[in-house]
């Protein structure tokens, strides 16, 4: 019991420090297309979105949650799970920041938070729940 939690621990730690590594990635390539490349803001954002999504699958799937299972099928489910989050995440990127005026960089981490919290719980119970710790390592 007590190394089940631990590994828990570990694949929870894990997990953030990938996120974080992502919402580097997603910060940075939104303040590009913000900021230098002047594209729209929910452009901006929806980019930036994609890289980190694809950033956070990649290293979550090989490191945090090891798994073997079908890479397309997985890659579906957050697919599925983003075809929620991202509208629902635009609008409030929206109504918060075009509507109300509020500083798009505090949205944006606003959303990257709730993003954090539920996609955790989504792929370790969802996307990788029945295959966790079954890719082979070297």
């Amino acid at each position: 019991m007590k190394n089940e939690k631990n590994a828990e621990l570990i694949r929870a730690i894990k997990f953030c420090l990938f996120s974080i590594s992502a919402g580097v990635v997603q910060i940075l390539s939104f303040a590009l297309l913000n900021e230098i490349l002047h594209l729209p803001y929910w452009i901006s954002y929806g980019i930036a979105l994609v890289l980190s999504v694809i950033w956070n699958f990649t290293f979550n799937r090989k490191f945090t949650f090891k798994s073997a299972t079908n890479i397309p099928i997985a890659m579906l489910k957050v697919v599925a799970y983003y075809a929620v989050f991202t509208p629902l995440s635009m609008l409030l990127e929206y109504f918060l920041a075009d509507r109300l005026g509020w500083n798009e960089y505090l949205v944006t981490g606003i959303n990257m938070l709730i993003n954090f919290v539920t996609e955790f719980l989504y792929q370790r119970f969802f996307v990788f729940g029945g295959s966790i710790d079954t890719a082979k390592t070297k």
